[in-house]
């Protein structure tokens, strides 16, 4: 019975990875099937370094250039609103760019919103 609840609570709070998607960090949790498109070698979603994330008054402002994310090919700015924003399960900043590079599909951010 408590493994049961267990994994009821885990579905709801999303933290149970999604069988067949494959997007896994290195630490063992998965993206949101609905966030990440593609295969483990062409998924969009993908770790982003600390540094280009600033908490403003109205939300994270992520600033890109090449080399933040594989997809990214020139700079770009994205304003998340806060609340917006996903907590991340291995307390790192991730972005999802889909369908090209123009275009945030998800964000996660540290749960205490570093």
């Amino acid at each position: 019975m408590a493994r049961r609840s267990a994994l009821l609570v885990a579905a709801a709070i999303g933290t149970f990875p999604a069988a067949g998607h494959g997007h896994y960090t290195e630490r063992g949790w998965a993206y949101p099937p609905a966030c990440c498109k593609g295969s483990n070698q062409g998924g969009d979603c993908q770790r982003i370094p600390g540094g280009t994330v600033r908490k403003g008054k109205h939300g994270f402002l992520v600033i890109l250039g090449p080399g933040d994310h594989y997809r990214v090919t020139r700079e770009h700015m994205f304003l998340i609103p806060y609340g917006d924003e996903i907590p991340s399960g291995d307390g790192d900043y991730h972005i999802c760019l889909h369908p090209t590079e123009d275009h945030m599909n998800c964000f996660f951010a540290p749960p205490d919103g570093a």
